[in-house]
């Protein structure tokens, strides 16, 4: 019974974990106010979950203020692309929604129009992982993440899970929005990180996979 409340025991870790992902989804939803910043706040949310929360490298606040400096321009123009799809979707749904209630055949359209919306908001996941994780340009960043979601619908599917639930939970319980966003990010960064361990060079996977092995050996001393 001691262990379980030793300073290295998993009551003790369960609840710094827990403090770091209300940290962390504070820092990132305090990011998002301007809006135009929402891409790079998704950015350093995902950077900071996969390499202090799952590897614990660094810090907390180093990690995701490292990541804003570092991705600011080029998640900033990417996350203004992902805005505009967004609330393009957003018109579309409201449009069909009520063209549906109107009794017009483009009523129809509304589930499809949800769909897409679906569609949209979990690419915006792979979009924050692939510019967290590697480097190139902003037209690389959309075409390559929304390739991998397409590649794998299964894993994509899962990632859209994690997002759903994400959501319901920090609508529907009170205190949980100061956790969802780190812990959406963080299930999600599980499926997508074996997304890309598909793609990657097979020496470049070994040596991820090892990290990661590496990572969970130490949490567990």
């Amino acid at each position: 019974m001691k262990s379980l409340f030793n300073a290295d025991g998993p009551v003790i870790s369960g609840l710094i974990k827990l403090f770091d992902c209300i940290c962390l989804s504070v820092l990132w939803l305090v990011c998002c106010l301007p809006v135009f910043t929402i891409g790079v706040a998704c950015t350093a949310l995902y950077t900071t979950v996969f390499k202090y929360l799952r590897r614990e490298e660094g810090t907390l606040t180093a990690t995701f203020f490292g990541a804003l400096r570092e991705n600011f321009r080029r998640s900033t123009l990417a996350g203004l692309v992902e805005i505009a799809l967004l609330a393009l979707m957003a018109v579309d749904v409201m449009v069909f929604r009520s063209l549906r209630l109107q009794g017009s055949p483009l009523g129809g359209l509304y589930e499809l129009s949800l769909v897409l919306c679906c569609v949209v908001l979990t690419w915006t996941i792979y979009l924050a992982a692939y510019t967290a994780r590697f480097r190139g340009t902003v037209g690389e960043m959309l075409r390559i993440s929304a390739m991998l979601m397409l590649l794998h619908p299964i894993r994509a599917l899962e990632v859209f899970a994690c997002l759903a639930i994400g959501l319901a939970l920090a609508l529907g319980l009170p205190g949980m929005a100061l956790v969802a966003p780190a812990g959406t990010y963080w299930a999600a960064s599980i499926l997508i990180e074996k997304v890309f361990l598909c793609h990657l060079k097979p020496e470049d996977a070994a040596s991820e996979q090892s990290k990661s092995q590496q990572g969970g050996t130490e949490h567990d001393r």
